[in-house]
């Protein structure tokens, strides 16, 4: 069948030497040859398609068959189609036809909905089965096979993988299901832990922590150390689970072993063999070691050591991850423990001792080392060297305690200080304050007066300037701590004193003015720190050490202290001249007293205030305060005797006479601030009179001979301006007039030449 399906080429008929030329024409001959040869060639075709019809018959006759059959198929499905197209022509066909088949619609779509909800049925019934697996593992001790299972069960549930909205959406027997999850895991948890909490713990008996390999809750027995730890490794509650543990071995083990007082040593104790299922105790011991102040690092950390191996053998097995999650729970307290009770306390207390430091160094670097081995710290993280960065930094620690010690001694010296002056401040006077022997007694550094300040401020500024010499003297980092000190001891005062003092700042005493004195002197001696250090410090320390932002808030507390002392001084004045009732009536004996008792409390007040001002504030500032108090009294009596609206003649001589009294008492101490400079660099000072400090003092000298001057006396000194000068003004002059004298053609007089002149 092949020769049929096959082209014929006419070549392949003649003969080689026929087609030498292919362009030359055949001879005769030739074709009788070559129709001869294809007549050949088509009886051969013939016979050979006739062969294989016979011989594949069968196969001929099953395919006319098949085409027959399937003709007719044709003809009988083109009926069927006619049939229904002629059924759909009809219209209550139609609508019976689309209702059946929204039934069928209907009908499939509840059997695919039925078909789900078995399906779901099916799975929330084996993760149910499941929950129940877990509770029976858990009860019978196969703690790991139920870690496992609430593990494959959280991620079937979605456990925190499923957002509100969704969870709205779902079926909510899932939310029942997870809840019930949620119970099953807490069990799971508390079980591990109460297992944990059995394997490890604190016999009292041994004096030891005690590791027992198998142990047993509830009906589960048995249940080994190692399994308890895979389970809570697969649950991811290592942390959790090992909280307990690790807050044991810190109390019991690694906090007495860094209490130098009590020293202890460890010793491992067994019963057996760990894997048979025996004992394992790290047995504290009291040390033989006598309390001493020389602590040995290489001890230290050699007991710190085998604490830690034991953990790495017989709590977490040699298993890197479980000890890597140990030390993440007890290194930061562990090394906060070595850091405060050991390491702080052998920071060298100076400068020549740090070179000493460096044994310890290498001792923490190696237990670091140890540490990293086991993976107790990462290897990796330099913040896990805790050790080795606070040993690196001994520098900034060291000037770190120096700073806590000054600002110790600093804080001690201002709550021991009474701010009280010794006796002989106040015997001697301005002779104590120019001595300069004395320490209390020093120079301002802006002016050239001397003046008393408490031994808390001396001494606070003799450790502010030698600091800032060590600050010149020593690193960058040390430098700066030491900064920071010089300005925490100034802060420190700043903010104690005032608090310290608040009650005796609302009562005469001498606290007040002394408090004063010390703001006024650190104020001064703040503004000249920066020229008298700045140029010897680290340079990077010039530009940002500051000290000047201090000294203003300190003139400021400095000039608020005293004008509340002054305010407080006053209020009292005031309270004894009200006790004079107005200086009504005076020519009544009874009233005369208990003016006279008045001015002898004025007296008492101003003569005790001197007393406290005069030796400890600066002359300058004593003759201001005391001119401010002097003020404040010879004001208020001229007020009330000018505001009498009727003066008998004795009363007016029992009123002269108490002014002289009252000045006759004060000649001393007003001669005595006539003396003072107000200004030592101005040569006019002395030629100042008081009455331009106290300008009352004039007008109440002048009033007391007003009371027995003749009423045109009185009129010519207003003429003449001499009244005025002295601080009366028109109103005042008329009322004393008319109060001291009755109405008379003369009094009208002279009241008429007095409007006539207003100054």
């Amino acid at each position: 069948m092949d020769a049929v399906l096959k082209s014929i080429d006419v070549r392949d008929l003649l003969s080689a030497a026929d087609l030498d030329d292919p362009s030359s024409p055949l001879s005769a001959p030739d074709l009788r040859l070559l129709i001869h040869r294809l007549d050949a060639h088509s009886q051969h075709i013939k016979s050979t398609v006739q062969s294989y019809l016979l011989s594949h018959h069968s196969h001929f006759a099953d395919l006319l068959s098949l085409s027959s059959s399937t003709f007719s198929d044709s003809l009988s499905l083109s009926s069927n189609l006619h049939s229904l197209l002629s059924l759909f022509s009809h219209g209550n066909d139609h609508r019976q036809i689309l209702s059946l088949l929204k039934e069928i619609q209907s009908t499939v779509a509840d059997l695919d909905a039925t078909k789900n909800q078995a399906s779901i049925m099916r799975v929330i019934v084996k993760l149910s089965e499941n929950l129940g697996n877990v509770k029976e593992l858990m009860r019978i001790g196969d703690v790991f096979a139920a870690a496992k299972c609430v593990k494959n069960l959280k991620t079937a549930l979605r456990v925190g993988d499923v957002d509100e909205e969704r969870e709205n959406e779902e079926v909510v027997v899932y939310g029942l299901l997870r809840n019930q999850w949620l119970l099953c895991f807490e069990e799971i948890q508390d079980l591990l832990v109460k297992f944990m909490n059995n394997a490890v713990s604190y016999d009292t008996d041994f004096g030891g922590i005690r590791v027992v390999y198998r142990s047993g809750v509830g009906e589960a027995h048995g249940v080994e150390l190692r399994t308890v730890m895979e389970a809570m490794d697969a649950l991811g509650i290592l942390d959790y689970g090992l909280a307990r543990t690790a807050d044991l071995f810190i109390k019991h083990a690694i906090a007495p072993a860094l209490n130098f007082n009590s020293p202890v040593s460890f010793l491992e104790e067994s019963s057996g063999s760990l894997v048979e299922g025996s004992d394992k105790i790290l047995k504290i011991v009291s040390s033989s070691e006598s309390k001493t102040d020389d602590i040995d690092s290489d001890a230290l950390f050699s007991r710190m050591t085998i604490v830690v191996k034991f953990i790495h053998q017989y709590i977490c097995l040699e298993n890197d991850p479980w000890m890597r999650c140990f030390g993440r729970l007890t290194w930061p307290r562990m090394s906060d423990l070595i850091i405060s009770n050991f390491l702080s306390k052998v920071v060298p207390d100076d400068a020549s001792k740090l070179v000493d430091f460096q044994k310890i160094m290498n001792s923490s670097s190696e237990f670091e080392t140890v540490l990293k081995e086991v993976m107790f710290i990462s290897d990796s993280d330099k913040n896990d060297e805790r050790l080795s960065n606070f040993a690196d930094n001994v520098e900034v620690h060291f000037a770190v305690r120096k700073k806590r010690e000054m600002l110790a001694n600093a804080r001690q010296l201002i709550l021991q200080c009474d701010f009280t002056v010794p006796e002989e401040f106040s015997s001697k006077g301005p002779k104590f304050r120019n001595n300069r022997y004395n320490d209390c007694a020093v120079n301002l550094l802006f002016s050239s007066e001397r003046c008393i300040v408490s031994l808390a401020a001396c001494q606070l500024m003799k450790l502010v300037h030698q600091t800032l010499k060590d600050v010149c003297l020593s690193s960058p980092r040390v430098a700066l701590e030491f900064y920071h000190a010089a300005r925490d001891v100034l802060l420190l005062y700043e903010a104690t004193i005032p608090i310290k003092l608040e009650r005796q700042r609302d009562i005469i005493n001498q606290a007040a003015v002394l408090m004063h004195n010390d703001c006024l002197y650190l104020s001064q001696e703040i503004l000249g720190l920066a020229f008298e250090y700045r140029p010897d410090f680290p340079s990077f320390l010039k530009e940002h050490a500051v000290f000047v932002d201090i000294a203003p808030r300190l003139q400021l507390l400095a000039e608020d202290i005293l004008q509340q002392h002054i305010q407080v001084t006053i209020s009292n004045l005031k309270e004894a001249v009200d006790g004079a009732d107005g200086f009504q009536n005076t020519h009544q004996m009874p009233q005369y007293e208990s003016v006279k008792f008045s001015l002898e409390r004025v007296i008492f007040i101003i003569e005790k205030v001197r007393i406290l001002w005069e030796p400890v504030l600066l002359p300058s500032t004593y003759k201001r305060c005391m001119c401010m108090a002097l003020e404040s009294v010879f004001s208020r009596i001229s007020q009330d005797i000018l505001l009498l609206d009727d003066i008998a003649a004795e009363e007016s001589l029992q009123l002269q006479r108490l002014i002289q009294s009252l000045l006759e008492s004060l000649a001393p101490l007003l001669e005595a601030l006539t003396t003072i400079k107000n200004d030592k660099n101005s040569d006019q000072s002395y030629s100042r009179p008081l009455e331009a400090d106290i300008p009352s003092l004039g007008k109440i000298l002048k009033l007391a001979e007003l009371l027995d001057m003749p009423l045109k006396s009185i009129t010519e000194a207003w003429e003449i301006g001499d009244l005025y000068g002295c601080g009366f003004i028109l109103t005042e002059v008329v009322d004393f007039i008319k109060a001291l004298f009755t109405d008379s053609p003369l009094r009208k007089d002279c009241l008429t030449r007095i409007y006539r002149i207003n100054f």
